[in-house]
């Protein structure tokens, strides 16, 4: 089992940032590959980010690329959502959620992932 708790979430500008930290205890962190998925109101969670166990791994959907920045500290149990450049369309309440190994780190199902935190809330203004 992991137990994971998101932080970090706000409200900021349009252009502004923020970072996200989602803190894991339970089983061995580093042995889980990580991602970050969002949901706004009436639409379906999504994926963002993901980091290989290693962290040598990183993916990201287009419309993030160039601004967010997936990272992780396995002596901190800690994987981190760097967001600049923020735009309205990135609100959301943001998941950060742990999967066992054996998938493509490319690969976005949601179901695909074994453990999920409670979601902390990200609202951008213009």
């Amino acid at each position: 089992q992991v137990q994971l708790v998101e932080s970090g979430g706000g409200a900021v500008q349009a252009g502004g940032s923020l970072r996200l930290s989602c803190a894991a205890s339970g089983r061995t962190f580093g042995n889980y590959d990580m991602g970050w998925f969002r949901q706004a109101p009436g639409k379906e969670r999504e994926f963002v980010a993901a980091i290989s166990w290693s962290g040598g791994s990183t993916f990201y959907r287009d419309s993030v690329k160039g601004r967010f920045t997936i990272s992780r500290d396995n002596a901190k149990n800690t994987v981190y959502l760097q967001m600049n450049s923020l735009k309205p369309e990135d609100t959301a309440v943001y998941y950060c959620a742990a999967r066992n190994q054996g998938y493509p780190i490319s690969s976005t199902w949601p179901a695909l992932y074994d453990y999920w935190g409670q979601g902390t809330q990200v609202t951008v203004s213009s």
